[in-house]
Parts: C-alpha cells; structure tokens; sequence
C-alpha cells in the first residue's frame, strides 16, 4: 500500500463540514482512511456502577456512524470500523497499510488525553505521526485573548473578553472527493445488542425524535432557524420544557460533532443578515461561548473537575443514599417537577437546560447526596453528554466550580411555578397526579392528600425527603 497514506481518525466529530483533521489529511496524502474505533471502556461502568454509556447515547452514536459512514461513500470513500483500544488498534492499523501518520481532533479530558498519549507513542516508535488539530470550541485555542491558564475563573469576564478581542476562524470546506485504498472488510457498525445494550423504546412523549449524524444535525437547524423561524425568539422560549422548538436543542449534535459551532454562528449571521438581528440571534451565540468556556474550563484545571471539590477543591458534603438517588433517578421524589423531568431523562435520554439545574440543585442541596452519582447518571443516560459541559455544569451547581455566587440554590417549587404555571409539563410525566387542577399540582401534599394515592403507590413510599424537612430546608437556603 502506498506509503503516501493518512489515517484520520474520527471520535467526537462525526461530521465532513468543517473538519480541519481531515482536510489536512487531504492535503498531505494521496489516500485516506477514515476510521472509528468502537472502545470497550467506553461502555463499561462508571466509578459508582452505572452503564458508561446508557442505550440512548449508544443509539445516537451508532446512527451517527451509520450517517458517516454512508456520506463517506458518497464521497467515494468509507468508514472503517475497528473495535478495541484505539491506541492499539490505530498503531496496528497504520503498521499494516504504511499510513504516514495519523490526523484526529484533540480532546482534553483525562482518559481521551492518555489515550492520545498512547497512541502518540506507539506510532512515534513505527516512525509514525499523530497530528491532532483543536476543532470542538467556536473559538480556537490559539485565539483566546488570554493563555488557557490564565482563564477567567467567572464566565462574564471571559465572555466580554472573548467577544471584544477575539474572532473565530473560517470554517474547512467539505470535500469533493476522498479517495481510500482499497480494504477486504471495512467493518460492521454495531448494534446496541452488540454491546449489552438494550435497544431503547422511544417515548411517544420526547420533544423530538433525535436521530444521529451530520445530515440529522442540519436538518434540525434548518428546521428551527429557517422553516420555524424560531431564532428570532429563541431568548424568550428558551426556557421552556415542552415541544420541539422551545429551544434549538443542538446539543446532542454538537456533543458528537455533527454539527461544528462555526458552523452554528455561520447560520446565525445569515439569518441576522436576511432576517433580523437581536438579542436572540445573540443568545444563540452566547450559548456557544459558555460551551468553550466550559472546555477550557476542563483544559485549565484537568482531573479537578470530577474530584469531589471540584476546581475549588473546596470541602463538599454529600451522602451516597441509594435509597434517596434511587428516587431521585427514577423521578421518585415525591416532587413533581423533579420528578417529570427525571423521568423524561430516564424515558427520552433527553431533558431541557431548565431542568437540568433544577434535578442537580435538588439532589445536591435539598437531598444532600454527593454530587458525582448525578453527574455520572447524566453521562450515562444524556444524549447530548458532553464531558467539559456536563462536569462543569455540575461543579457550577454543586457551588464547587465557576459561579460567583456561593451557595447558589434553585427552589424547585417557584422555579415549577414559573415555568410550568399550568402544570401541563407535569402531567404530561406524572400520569399519577395529572388530573390535579394547575393551583395543586405544583405541592399537592398541601392541598390534596387524599387525592396522592397513586402517586404514592408509584413512589413506593410517601416521599423520600420528609416534606417538612425539604420546606425547612428550602427557608434555611433561601
């Protein structure tokens, strides 16, 4: 095979748009071959026994391949699929075809890094290379006002600098042709069955139906920018926690790289430009930066953000209750607005930003429970994880990481008013109480015990939190 070969590895950029790996890789050889390494510790368990990678995540990620691989072919190419440790397979791979080198996307939590070294290792001893390229961020690296290590510990100051000094770079063209060597087998894209998983049912109820891959990423945008028209008002509906396009939900996409942020900010200006510019057009850029933020965040302070003090390392109390995190995880809770959303997330692998804070706060200061059992439940069940937001996100709320505030604290029951004022979100996830008029459904403990009855029975018990003790606890905090 020829010697003028590269390897472009894929991981979490499961796209052909903007991809500098691969347009690299384009340049420096005559033949590519794309490839996706199926990691068995990927799908082992986290530290307190959940599955690495739950059956939502794994039926987007495997549609996401099967949508590669597919625009690959179009492109006169493929995608190999190789199951193992990348950082032996990959080696063993470019031993076999005399590949040069390798081109991929670097990452920068601890076990994809050590991966990375591995492999840089193993090829550099085959006089072999690993080119990795900074592609997952709106903004490069290289381009940040200020060294990683000197990153602003609070968002706003990062923010205002980024956006007055810094500008995002041109996306890489799409490729018009890639041509690959020829290979007997380019393997089998797994099935969930493969792994252990169960293939999920979707829940008739899911805000939408999520598919992986680069083609389903720009269709939803397309969808929500152009056919919707919903960028417009996205600030003021972004909120909200049923329907499709309360929200752009680009999440899982850009979780996986089907989408590139440039991508994202590129559609966003068009639309400024052909339909109107305002503070929601804005917000949608807002978003993007506190997801680099977040990756930078993880960059700078390493291992810190999966301690138990987070980047702080500050001194955090929290129990490992099963009993208490069980309901908390099957949406047992005995409050209803945790207990819709946990049980959307259990049902869709999917819940809204709002809710997400609200189930973390409640778990960390209303429950009590360390913080890491949620965490670690989110990687394994959230379509949309992301390593750097995720944690992140979780230190934000455990008051162990990026906030300025120290003992920030979401009251569960005004922040259900609020948001769900006609309960229709709540019954729609907590048949037991869905015929509760909307002034009780909220604390129906108050008003309607003898109307609780199958909501009980589905709990197991009355409420694992004793309600007294949980109202005692929201004055004391607030």
């Amino acid at each position: 095979m020829s010697q003028n070969t590269a390897i472009v590895w894929f991981r979490n950029d499961q796209r052909l748009h903007d991809h500098e790996a691969l347009s690299r890789a384009i340049e420096q050889a005559d033949k590519i071959i794309p490839v996706y390494c199926v990691d068995p510790r990927h799908f082992g368990e986290t530290p307190f026994g959940f599955p690495k990678t739950g059956p939502f995540r794994a039926k987007f990620l495997f549609e996401s391949l099967t949508e590669l691989r597919k625009r690959l072919q179009e492109k006169g190419s493929d995608l190999l699929i190789l199951h193992g440790k990348p950082e032996e397979e990959i080696a063993d791979l470019a031993d076999r075809t005399g590949a040069f080198g390798v081109f991929a996307y670097k990452e920068v939590a601890e076990e994809e890094l050590e991966v990375e070294e591995a492999l840089e290792k193993m090829l550099f001893e085959s006089g072999k290379v690993l080119e990795l390229f900074w592609g997952a961020t709106l903004y490069h690296i290289e381009d940040l006002p200020m060294p990683v290590g000197a990153l602003p510990d609070i968002f706003t100051k990062f923010r205002k600098q980024v956006e007055k000094f810094a500008e995002s770079r041109e996306m890489f063209p799409t490729p018009g042709k890639i041509v690959s060597p020829e290979l007997e087998d380019w393997g089998r894209i797994p099935d969930p069955e493969d792994l252990g998983q169960e293939v999920p049912e979707m829940d008739e109820r899911i805000v939408w139906p999520f598919t992986g891959g680069e083609i389903s990423g720009i269709t939803r945008l397309q969808h929500y920018f152009w056919e919707e028209d919903r960028l417009k008002i996205y600030k003021e509906t972004r909120n909200g926690l049923l329907g499709a396009d309360y929200s752009s939900k680009f999440s899982p996409w850009l979780a996986l790289g089907n989408l590139s942020p440039r991508y994202i900010e590129a559609e966003v200006r068009k639309y400024e430009n052909l339909r109107v510019s305002n503070s929601s057009t804005y917000w949608m850029i807002f978003e993007l930066i506190w997801r680099d933020y977040f990756r930078f965040v993880n960059r700078k302070f390493g291992n810190s953000i999966f301690h138990r003090g987070g980047i702080k390392n500050a001194g955090f109390r929290g129990i490992t209750n099963q009993k208490l995190f069980g309901a908390w995880q099957e949406g047992r809770t005995g409050v209803p607005f945790v207990d819709a959303n946990m049980r959307e997330l259990l049902l869709t692998g999917f819940m809204s930003n709002r809710g997400r804070q609200n189930v973390a706060s409640f778990l960390v200061k209303d429950l009590g429970l360390d913080w890491r059992m949620g965490a670690e439940w989110f990687e394994s069940q959230l379509i949309d994880y992301d390593v750097s937001s995720n944690w992140g996100n979780w230190n934000y709320v455990a008051g162990i990481g990026n906030d300025p505030r120290e003992n920030r604290y979401f009251n569960v029951m005004s922040q259900s008013k609020r948001y769900d004022a006609k309960g229709e979100y709540i019954r729609t996830w907590v048949e037991e109480i869905a015929t509760l008029p909307a002034d009780l459904i909220h604390e129906p403990w108050h008003h309607a015990p003898n109307r609780l009855a199958a909501y009980s029975v589905r709990l197991g018990h009355q409420y694992p939190l004793p309600i007294a003790d949980f109202e005692k606890k929201r004055g004391k905090i607030r």
